[in-house]
């Protein structure tokens, strides 16, 4: 159970820091600042400050998609600064119209039905997390809610090459704590029950609609693994894991049904993918890496079968069943360039692909991939304002903690501080230490608009994977449990010293920041090691274990178990006792640098009292704290002029502490929701915004 979900290569409050396009005058300076930058002598203070908004507002278009029968296109964009879904006939890109009409808040996600004749997207309400399903007819325009029920949160279970009108969804009405199964017709609406969720964490169905599989949590903080056969589990599991082996999972069946693929970590430290066949049981392993979790993969658009995985290490590396996927792959290289590629969506027939490269420090451009003819189209630059912007590489390090293990890390220096190339440091320079969320997810190589952010105001930024993060085997996560405060936190400790030995950053001279764990991770800082980081930036952190798990929504019952082996049980002595010693809010009066709280009121993960709880201790010893709290908000900072604001808040407030370049608060604050309910005085600039809203 993840405090902030999961996203490729960010997590969830940096995957919510998009990029908007400004306008050309700045385009002009941005390339002759670049052209600049090539020079040995440059530093950080002669090249351009990339507009906040060019990093964190709205794209011009992302996350493309193809229909199922290659007909349309379809992506997100902005309709009045909000997010919405546009769609245009696949050969006529330039026709595109806005088919969603969202004017409060941004779509999230959307994807095509398997008739090709609806776009489907959620949505939920100021981040309460309680997302309805919708869907769009393209040919109409009619719009439908399919689960009109409040304090509800919909799952998609499952979809068909055969049933294009169909899907299962798991809606949680019936009892808050389980998402029973439903049969939804996109067509006319109808839900039709098929299977209780009453006790289950999941579910695993095939081409054909059929509930096969259902897992439940059990004792030992795994899970057990039950057939199921006309919507009736059977009576005793046939797999069972353990807390040790939790990552494994099914990861779904072949489009005929007779082969159920699997991660598997059970004999062995990294998960591996296997083959099973559904007749007989026996397993066949398709792929296996010491280094790394495997469970990317991607599947044949008609037969469902595995044609290749991905190996994430420290840099993510696409490994190949089929020869002829990999003949695609190399041809795409060569015509895209120096970077990752990825495949973003296929069409039925496999004729079509929406196809990008992640070259890091460039900006990337999203096409249109038609096989056959091996021709490229280019649709869109999402970020076309970062198109010659100073922007720097991401280097990769492993950092060998106190006790040996090594942590996959990731840094980024800015422009001046490597002026040779060779990927360290000439002399030390300020350093955000920027932690992840979850903690069970991870940090990965590729573009990221904070570390480009930050870099560009003169700092350098370091993001480990701590114990307790996926992807690097067992060992490496479960290294994690019950470490919260402890192990965890000296991991980032041991990467702190590891910068400064590497010449990065001084002792004096390192802030902490991030998200959800990550703002854990800052209010831990602080409070446990006062004197180790100069200042400190809590996003959505919890600052009491206890109440964090008191409070966590209905539906992440089946994770409890999970949660609290990890963490430690709030229902025991011993677990109590644990929860405690690792909560910063016992803590709060040890803190004597400067910290910086935002909040969104309608977080269902990590309750607005997270924050209000810290601050009302600190305030009580006479500690000062800024404090901003967006009543708009949930788990993060989903409205681009919020996002944009609070970061406004957060240069000021590292400019003040490391010295960094800060780009004036102008009237960003004033443009968000933000409610600034303690310490406007501590950051410069912020007071007299504050006011003037």
């Amino acid at each position: 159970m993840h405090l902030c979900a999961p996203v490729k290569h960010l997590p969830l409050i940096q995957a919510l820091m998009l990029v908007l396009t400004l306008g050309g005058t700045a385009m002009t300076s941005v390339h002759a600042q670049s052209a600049m930058a090539s020079k040995a002598s440059i530093t950080v203070g002669d090249t351009t400050l990339i507009p906040r908004a060019a990093l964190f507002g709205n794209p011009v278009k992302a996350g493309a998609q193809l229909s199922p029968n290659g007909q349309w296109l379809s992506w997100m964009a902005p309709v009045n600064g909000v997010m919405n879904v546009w769609v245009a006939p696949a050969d006529k890109p330039d026709a595109a119209k806005a088919i969603t009409a969202s004017t409060d808040r941004p779509i999230p996600a959307h994807f095509w039905s398997g008739s090709s004749d609806q776009v489907l997207f959620v949505k939920d309400t100021a981040g309460d997390e309680n997302f309805r399903l919708y869907g769009v007819n393209v040919n109409t325009g009619k719009q439908q809610d399919y689960t009109p029920f409040d304090k509800v949160r919909v799952r998609m279970m499952g979809g068909s090459r055969k049933r294009l009108d169909e899907v299962l969804v798991g809606i949680n009405n019936r009892d808050p704590r389980w998402h029973d199964v439903h049969l939804l017709n996109l067509k006319t609406g109808e839900l039709k029950l098929v299977m209780k969720g009453d006790g289950y964490a999941g579910f695993e169905t095939d081409d054909d609609l059929q509930v096969r599989l259902a897992a439940r949590p059990n004792a030992a903080g795994g899970a057990d693994y039950f057939q199921v056969k006309d919507a009736v589990a059977a009576d005793k599991p046939f797999l069972s894991t353990s807390l040790e082996d939790s990552g494994t999972r099914p990861l779904g069946f072949t489009a005929d049904g007779k082969t159920l693929y699997w991660v598997d970590s059970r004999e062995r430290d990294t998960t591996a993918v296997f083959a099973e066949d559904t007749a007989t049981g026996l397993r066949k392993l398709i792929a296996q890496d010491a280094r790394a979790d495997l469970g990317s993969t991607l599947r044949h658009p008609i037969t469902g079968e595995v044609q290749a995985f991905a190996v994430d290490y420290l840099i993510n590396e696409w490994q190949f069943v089929d020869k002829s996927l990999k003949a695609d792959f190399d041809w795409l290289q060569q015509q895209l360039g120096k970077g990752e590629v990825y495949v973003a969506s296929r069409t039925r027939d496999d004729d079509k692909w929406i196809v990008g490269i992640d070259p890091v420090s460039k900006v990337a451009a999203t096409y249109l991939y038609e096989r056959k003819a091996k021709r490229l189209t280019a649709l869109y630059v999402a970020r076309p304002e970062l198109q010659g912007a100073p922007l720097v590489p991401m280097l990769t390090a492993e950092i060998k903690a106190r006790d040996g293990l090594v942590l996959p890390s990731y840094l980024t220096l800015p422009v001046g501080a490597d002026t040779n190339g060779d990927g360290k440091a000439d002399k030390p320079v300020p350093m955000v230490l920027l932690v992840h969320g979850g903690p069970w997810a991870r940090d990965g190589y590729g573009y990221n608009g904070t570390h480009q952010w930050l870099a560009n105001r003169g700092y350098a930024v370091l993001s480990v994977n701590f114990r307790a993060s996926t992807g690097f085997g067992k060992k490496f996560l479960n290294a994690g449990n019950k470490q919260w405060g402890l192990a965890m936190h000296n991991d980032l400790l041991d990467a702190v010293d590891w910068a400064v030995k590497q010449g990065v950053t001084t002792t004096d001279k390192v802030a902490i920041m991030g998200g959800s764990y990550g703002g854990y991770a800052a209010l831990a800082g602080v409070a446990f090691t006062p004197t180790t980081f100069a200042c400190a930036v809590d996003i959505v952190g919890p600052s009491n274990l206890e109440t964090l798990l008191g409070t966590i929504p209905p539906y992440w019952e089946a994770g409890k178990k999970q949660m609290f082996s990890r963490m430690g049980d709030p229902g025991t002595d011993e677990g109590k006792t644990i929860l405690r010693a690792a909560s910063p809010l016992y803590k709060a009066d040890q803190i004597i640098r400067p910290l910086l709280i935002g909040q969104g009121a309608n977080d269902p993960r990590v309750k607005q009292a997270e924050s209000d709880q810290i601050v009302t201790a600190m305030q009580a010893k006479k500690i000062p704290v800024t404090y901003v709290l967006y009543p708009d908000e949930g788990h993060g900072f989903a409205k681009p002029n919020n996002r944009i604001g609070f970061n406004a808040v957060t240069e000021a407030f590292l400019g003040q502490c490391l010295g960094g370049r800060v780009e004036p608060l102008a009237e960003t604050v004033r443009q968000s929701t933000a409610q600034v309910v303690q310490g406007a005085e501590h950051v410069p600039g912020l007071k007299e915004a504050a006011a003037k809203k």
